[in-house]
């Protein structure tokens, strides 16, 4: 339950970081429009000196590149790390060529070449993004050389110095670097999370899905019964008819005797189910919790169980397979963690009721406790590393408890003792139901 592999596989993948055709066609038009808006401002309203020819070629170019995509692909398709890398690579090209010619580095929108490099972190994989920073420092290198002037007023020169120009690439470079890391991160923990609430919707469906199979077996044993029926019906008729012939005689019996033994079956489904039916919608408080730690008191690891109040006043409320999950993920790490026992208190008053679980290990180490819930959280450390991971199991038993009203707190026992503790609570009014007469 805490590091499940179907689970795991759920969470970060390079399929899930691929990028839509369509979203990089919608940031290529907006680049079309404001390089095509710029040059007529400085072209022709400001009347600076300006190859025109030259940079209308290189908008046109990024323009009919894009016309070709919007033809050739479906607006769903997605590409592959490969084409994507591609396709920024063109783009950074083009812009820096559309720099080049206009000044270079001492052009004001050079900084504008990091943002093919910033779509690149925050969609692509690792190692095809750093093949773009790299291109992309090189071009800006590249534009430190640039021959030509920035476009300024006629018989004026703008004349930028050389230190100047090594001021203006260390900015860019730092910020592509600083701008990249902080996408890639920000993408990179964003994906995790919802790969991880994905497999937390998953793992509620399949605990729902255990808790209503008690229903259909009752749905099932009552639509077979008819049929059952009519065919121990035929089988008594066919056992009075042959009776006489050797033929069939055992045969006849058999098939009877079966069909009974069929019925019964059936029968025990049904009442069964209708004798647990109110059990398994409705669970006092003790029953709960004892449905969680009975399937871990078989590892050599002792459970202590402890009840703080009375039974009779303690709360009743509807079957929640979050909780159950939940609960039992965190008893199953204390387990696993554990050197001898785990205590189970569980307390109740008017207002709220309060789990909490501690164990005899070694506890959470301070570093953990800080990042403690979140999918890709590192172990916890032990010797025999048994437990597997405390990354995706925890932060979805945390999810779903936290989703049915609880609040966690996550620390170490007090008074010097090892071993980790974790305190449950919800408000009285969530965990009970009260019945409306």
């Amino acid at each position: 339950m805490a590091d499940n592999p179907s689970l795991r596989s759920a969470q970060f993948s390079p399929s899930s970081r691929r990028i839509r055709l369509q979203t990089l066609v919608r940031l290529r038009w907006l680049a079309v429009a404001g390089q095509t808006i710029t040059v007529l401002v400085v072209g022709l309203l400001l009347r600076f000196p300006l190859p025109l020819r030259e940079a209308a070629v290189l908008v046109g170019a990024l323009a009919a590149a894009n016309l070709m995509l919007s033809v050739w692909f479906p607006t769903t398709y997605r590409l592959g790390p490969k084409s994507a890398l591609a396709l920024l690579s063109f783009d950074l090209l083009q812009m820096a060529a559309l720099l080049f010619i206009t000044g270079g580095l001492a052009n004001p929108f050079a900084p504008l070449i990091c943002v093919p490099v910033i779509i690149a972190f925050a969609s692509q994989p690792l190692r095809h993004s750093l093949v773009l920073i790299v291109f992309a420092l090189v071009c800006t290198t590249v534009l430190a050389f640039s021959p030509y002037a920035v476009p300024w007023y006629p018989g004026e020169e703008l004349r930028i110095q050389p230190i100047m120009q090594l001021g203006v690439w260390c900015a860019i470079a730092s910020m592509m670097m600083f701008a990249a890391f902080y996408a890639y991160r920000v993408s990179h923990e964003a994906t995790l999370l919802a790969d991880a609430l994905a497999a937390t919707e998953l793992v509620l469906e399949r605990e729902k899905h255990l808790s209503q199979l008690d229903g259909l077996a009752a749905a099932a044993a009552h639509e077979l019964g008819t049929p059952l029926a009519t065919i121990s019906v035929v089988a008594k008729e066919m056992e009075r008819e042959l009776s006489d012939d050797d033929r069939f005689r055992e045969d006849v019996q058999l098939l009877r005797s079966q069909s009974e033994r069929c019925r019964d079956i059936l029968r025990r489904l049904t009442s069964l189910s209708a004798e647990n039916e109110e059990h398994m919608r409705r669970l006092p408080l003790s029953s709960m919790i004892e449905e969680v730690v009975a399937p871990h008191r078989q590892f050599g690891i002792a459970i202590e169980l402890i009840e703080k109040g009375d039974r009779t006043a303690e709360p009743v409320g509807n079957r929640n397979a979050g909780i159950i999950y939940g609960l039992g993920n965190l008893i199953e790490n204390a387990v696993d963690y554990a050197k001898s026992k785990v205590t189970v208190m569980v307390e109740h008053n008017a207002e709220w009721v309060a789990i909490t679980i501690e164990d005899d290990g070694q506890g959470y180490a301070p570093d953990i406790l800080s990042r403690i819930g979140e999918p890709y959280m590192t172990k916890r450390p032990r010797e025999d590393e048994r437990a597997g991971g405390l990354g995706l199991g925890l932060f979805i038993a945390k999810t779903l408890l936290e989703r049915s009203g609880a609040s966690i707190h996550f620390g170490n026992r007090d008074n010097g003792e090892a071993g980790a503790h974790i305190h449950i609570e919800w408000p009285r009014s969530v965990m009970e139901v009260r019945d409306s007469k």
